[in-house]
């Protein structure tokens, strides 16, 4: 009983420790539409949330109607837990799950507003990301055109947008009244993300996402 005491002090003692220790931190990514890179994001394990939005402009409080034309992106806020997952992971990951040798925009959505980009927080995840940029030119062996920007301002999009590709709430689109998840499935396959990413990276495409 005493050992057991001892072993059940030290394993909370241990808990206490980690969760004193671990700190929400956060990442900033563009990778094309922001429903997919939500999508993703929420499949990697040490996420705690995503919010799909726009950043990288000059305008204030831009909307979907006008994002583009105020010179932002479609970039996903990411919420993570450095006790789980490092910053280091979600860089590859992010690599992985873009094609960041097209400079036009994301498969089939064109035009600046759909380009990729790493917004840094900080010179560590400038310096990370420079170096998670490398990787990825070396294993592609051809130059990789996503830039690595400062922060600044991210706009969280209108709810619409929010959890999209899991959203139960029925719209009606051209293959009928159906749910957002639904429109959302036949959006990425029609779109053709994951057979250019399987193009792209082969076997290493969405590294670190859970299926």
């Amino acid at each position: 009983m005493i050992r057991l005491a001892a072993a059940a002090a030290l394993f909370f003692a241990v808990s206490f420790a980690n969760s004193a220790t671990a700190e929400t931190k956060t990442a900033i990514f563009a990778g094309g539409c922001f429903w997919c890179v939500e999508a993703d994001f929420d499949k990697v394990q040490g996420v705690l949330s995503t919010v799909s939005g726009y950043t990288g402009g000059e305008t204030e409080n831009p909307s979907y109607r006008n994002y583009e034309s105020g010179g932002h992106l479609e970039a996903v806020e990411i919420k993570y837990d450095d006790s789980q997952v490092s910053y280091e992971h979600l860089l590859d990951v992010f690599f992985h799950s873009v094609d960041p040798t097209d400079a036009g925009g994301q498969f089939c959505d064109r035009g600046h507003g759909y380009t990729t980009a790493i917004y840094a927080l900080d010179d560590a995840q400038k310096k990370a990301a420079e170096e998670a940029k490398q990787a990825a030119e070396a294993e592609l062996g051809q130059p990789v055109v996503t830039p690595i920007e400062p922060a600044s301002a991210f706009w969280p999009a209108e709810d619409y947008h929010q959890n999209y590709y899991r959203s139960d709430e029925r719209i009606l689109t051209r293959f009928g009244f159906i749910t957002k998840a639904d429109a959302y499935n036949s959006y990425r396959e029609g779109c053709g993300r994951d057979r250019r990413l399987n193009e792209v990276w082969g076997e290493t495409a969405l590294r670190g996402i859970a299926k």
